[in-house]
């Protein structure tokens, strides 16, 4: 076990190491940088002072003493300086980070809580008219794009509240803050309970096809028993697997929800860094969010190990 988990710590920062050149380089593939925006915007023809400019954001130096530069700072925790705002990076993007988090737990656990339970209804009732419900709402979660269904939720509040779901402040209580994440919470989650619900149906009904639950039944177990205690804990691997890759796409994915809902998260922000050339903000995003996803999937090994005790680990 302990070799397993040095071995899976290696992996995790030779990953890492591997997403931060990739954010780099393509960052500085892309055409223009902060210098062109701005003198775009301006309309400044002077070159003197452009190359000025780059020299004091340290544009023209060598793009390995830009990323040595970048990575050292890095493990110091110092991110840098915003080039728009020229703020600290980290307090830029710490204030939004709770937001998101919130957003996204929010809606991780609107999707688990609906769809693990609606899942294992729907293959325990097998080709009645339940499942055959069930099924197609799932297909329409599927089908519905989360920012088509955030603007339905918008005009249906005007229409008969009069109001508007949108952020427009900090929530002050516990209760205010479910209420202003619970409708984009529940419109983003939407399509991850109908995935979680459909994969755990599928493996429910493969489990439940097994010659240890024909043996449980033969003996007089309750179909209780049969379907929670002996099915679902040996289906809940692939669930696990799924909620774990929803949890790490809920963090980067929000780009469009949180617009809509005008949530100063981090997806918004960093689409907005992305506009602005503004690297210090988008390379840090990026690697934050590409931490958040390599740290869950190995979060999810380990779980393997806890639920099913015939995996084994490492040697």
């Amino acid at each position: 076990m302990l070799s397993y988990l040095v071995q899976r710590l290696f992996l995790m920062l030779v990953t890492l190491f591997g997403i931060s050149l990739v954010i780099f380089a393509l960052l500085r593939i892309v055409p223009g940088n902060i210098v062109d925006v701005l003198f775009d915007a301006a309309g400044f023809v002077d070159p003197a002072e452009k190359i000025k400019i780059e020299k004091d954001l340290g544009l023209d130096q060598p793009i390995v003493v830009q990323y040595a530069t970048w990575i050292g700072g890095l493990l110091r925790g110092d991110l840098g300086f915003s080039y728009v705002s020229e703020k600290p990076a980290l307090a830029e993007i710490l204030p939004r980070i709770p937001i998101t988090a919130r957003l996204a737990g929010l809606a991780l656990l609107f999707a688990v809580s609906l769809g693990v339970p609606l899942g294992v209804v729907s293959a325990v009732k097998q080709n009645t008219r339940l499942d055959y419900f069930l099924r197609v709402v799932s297909l329409a979660g599927l089908s519905l794009p989360a920012f088509w269904l955030g603007l339905l939720i918008l005009m249906a509040s005007v229409a008969l509240f009069g109001t508007i779901p949108i952020y427009n402040a900090a929530p002050k209580s516990m209760w205010d803050s479910f209420v202003m994440y619970a409708v984009p919470a529940a419109a983003v989650g939407l399509r991850s309970s109908a995935l979680i619900m459909r994969l755990t149906r599928s493996s429910m009904l493969e489990v439940l096809r097994q010659d240890y639950i024909r043996t449980a039944r033969s003996k007089g177990a309750s179909e209780r028993s049969i379907n929670y205690s002996h099915a679902l804990k040996n289906a809940i691997l692939p669930i696990v697997t799924i909620i774990g890759v929803e949890a790490a796409f809920l963090i980067g994915g929000l780009i469009v929800t949180e617009t809509v809902f005008n949530i100063p998260g981090v997806a918004r922000f960093l689409v907005e860094a992305i506009r602005w050339r503004d690297y210090p903000i988008v390379q840090n995003l990026v690697m934050f969010i590409a931490v958040v996803v390599v740290v869950v999937n190995f979060v999810v090994d380990l779980l393997y190990a806890a639920l099913d005790p015939r995996i084994k680990l490492g040697a």
